[in-house]
């Protein structure tokens, strides 16, 4: 690290869990951020600003009014842009030193494989069942830790999967039939729901990263009430993912 960094990171240099050879892997780390929306926006905020040294950015959308509400990495300015562009715009000025590449597609199928294979740790900020399911495949399939949250209403969900250590995975908690494709657009959303939830994801991430994986937990946010509820998830016997690996 050269004497600017040293002072950029100096609040994580501090902290014995991470130390200049903790700043150091996350330098040399590449994560792919899926979907750049409102759980998508803090997860890359932050992974930029605490120096996540290559962050890979996915999203086929373009920015909307309605996103303005949460998505916090998206300007006014941007309406009309792609997402990507504009995210990028957003942490190339936070943190110029991150490398950024660029994705303005939804990931899937060998496209998908390609992107993961490349990460160390992907964080699957995606609005969908299909796309959640599929991305949990691939990374249990590549071994790639996988970080994966959701917010609807004023409740959020929070899981991390290590297909490589052999944890339970997404798809041990929902299946293609799950009935959990409520949308922002129809069920609404509050907006610090997603910083939360988006928060915990690039914090869960970094823990990854420095080798302080914690799989296998879901963790479920009630905003309104404010508590947390922290579960055990076993594998389900017949899993197609992760239980053949029991």
């Amino acid at each position: 690290m050269n004497d600017q960094q040293l002072l950029r990171y100096s609040r994580h240099l501090l902290l014995p869990q991470i130390d200049v050879q903790g700043q150091q892997k996350l330098l040399n780390s590449h994560a792919l951020v899926i979907g750049l929306g409102g759980l998508g926006s803090p997860v890359s905020m932050y992974l930029a600003a605490s120096g996540v040294g290559h962050l890979s950015l996915a999203d086929g959308d373009a920015v909307s009014l309605s996103n303005l509400q949460r998505q916090i990495v998206h300007r006014s300015a941007a309406l009309e842009q792609q997402k990507v562009a504009s995210a990028s715009e957003t942490l190339q000025a936070l943190n110029s030193d991150v490398r950024l590449t660029s994705y303005s597609q939804y990931l899937s199928g060998d496209a998908l494989t390609a992107a993961v294979t490349q990460a160390d740790v992907v964080l699957d900020c995606s609005d969908n069942l299909a796309t959640r399911l599929e991305v949990n495949q691939v990374c249990y399939q590549t071994g790639t830790v996988l970080v994966s949250a959701a917010a609807i209403g004023g409740e959020g969900q929070l899981l991390v999967v290590d297909g490589g250590h052999g944890s339970a995975c997404y798809r041990c908690l929902y299946d293609e039939n799950a009935d959990v494709n409520l949308t922002c657009a129809t069920s609404g959303v509050l907006a610090p729901l997603v910083g939360v939830m988006g928060s915990m994801q690039a914090l869960e991430a970094i823990k990854a990263l420095l080798g302080m994986t914690q799989a296998g937990k879901l963790q479920i946010y009630d905003a309104w009430r404010g508590s947390w509820q922290t579960l055990s998830l076993p594998k389900q016997p017949h899993c197609p993912i992760c239980a053949s690996g029991q």
